[in-house]
């Protein structure tokens, strides 16, 4: 692995670029997220009783289609990350591909789900690397770059 390579992203742009993913994935998802009431039965109190149900798979669906398919075909760019200059790319400076940005984005997803615990050690990780990287870069082969 060696030193970092020249014009790695820095990681207040990081997570400013986050931060603005984050509002625009959850304003596009906010009608694919609803509750909705389902009913089931307590035997301890001998009636029927009301449970919310929230839908979120598929507003997880268009989070990951959104990451996955902007840095495979636009440059390693989504919008948060053009706006503030930067760009995911191989460790080796090229192009991060289809396959590449697919199993970046399926690490964070699976860490996400993973009851916010998963999230925050991925992106703390950034904070001690000195290549910058989160777990889901380590574990594609890539880094955030200056654009």
């Amino acid at each position: 692995m060696g030193s970092p390579p020249p014009g790695l992203a820095g990681r207040w742009r990081r997570l400013f670029a986050g931060l603005l993913d984050w509002l625009i994935v959850n304003v596009a998802t906010a009608p694919f997220t609803w509750t909705s009431w389902e009913y089931a039965w307590n035997g301890a109190r001998g009636g029927w009783e009301r449970y919310p149900v929230e839908h979120t798979f598929a507003a997880g669906l268009v989070a990951f289609l959104y990451f996955w398919l902007l840095h495979a075909f636009w440059n390693g760019q989504t919008l948060g990350k053009k706006v503030f200059g930067i760009r995911v790319v191989q460790e080796n400076g090229a192009k991060i591909g289809v396959g590449q940005a697919a199993i970046r984005q399926a690490v964070m997803s699976a860490l996400a789900w993973a009851c916010c615990v998963g999230l925050l050690l991925d992106l703390g990780w950034i904070l001690f690397d000195p290549r910058k990287q989160a777990i889901h870069d380590k574990v594609a082969r890539t880094v955030v770059v200056l654009a």
